[in-house]
């Protein structure tokens, strides 16, 4: 009976993974996130699938418009047609629609702004009180996900919680200290120590709390 169960489970989160993971590029996969700081949160932006861009052309409003980027990481734009924009800086993006509009304006002028933000998104499973997908507007930590699926539940297998995050082609797992963290032993008066482990959350990451 037990073997079933983790069966099912084991099947479950993979379910979830292949659903919440975003679309990324070869480069993106390769190794790990360039824009990332040393406590693994995020420093410049990265443009992702369902985002949704300000594109601006200067004197040049046939070509400025808002655009989406499409479940496969592109954009469409007059003149450059299908443009790959998922895995980029904004600034990245801008430098590249330069580039490719300089067959056909003279130096031109591009600014590339995030409108909405969309793909960031994170998925929690297992024993919380709301189970879900979640958009992240902001850096947020495991613990700040977790507080947004409502908290775990009493019956949460509070030393297993991990964190399910792409790597390759295949999902790593990541524990995630839940005990340490929130014992009483943990508070002092440097909120960084007071927190070890309490790491940043990334776009596509599962959450499971068994």
């Amino acid at each position: 009976m037990a073997t079933t169960i983790d069966r099912v489970w084991r099947m479950l989160v993979a379910a979830v993974v292949a659903l919440s993971l975003p679309w990324t590029s070869p480069a993106a996969t390769a190794g790990s996130n360039p824009s990332a700081g040393a406590d693994g949160c995020r420093g410049e932006y990265v443009i992702g699938p369902e985002d949704v861009l300000d594109i601006a052309v200067w004197e040049n409003t046939a070509l400025t418009r808002t655009v989406p980027v499409r479940p496969d990481g592109k954009i469409s734009l007059p003149l450059l047609n299908d443009v790959d924009a998922a895995g980029l800086t904004p600034m990245a993006l801008r430098e590249k629609l330069a580039a490719g509009l300089t067959d056909y304006i003279p130096s031109p002028v591009v600014s590339v702004l995030v409108r909405e933000v969309h793909s960031f998104k994170v998925a929690v499973i297992g024993q919380v009180k709301t189970a879900g997908r979640y958009e992240i507007k902001d850096r947020a930590t495991v613990l700040d996900v977790l507080a947004m699926a409502g908290g775990v539940t009493e019956y949460a297998a509070r030393g297993r919680i991990v964190v399910l995050r792409q790597s390759g082609t295949s999902p790593r797992q990541i524990p995630f200290p839940y005990d340490r963290l929130t014992s009483k032993n943990a508070s002092t008066a440097d909120p960084a120590a007071a927190a070890p482990g309490n790491f940043c959350v990334h776009p596509g990451d599962v959450i499971v709390v068994p």
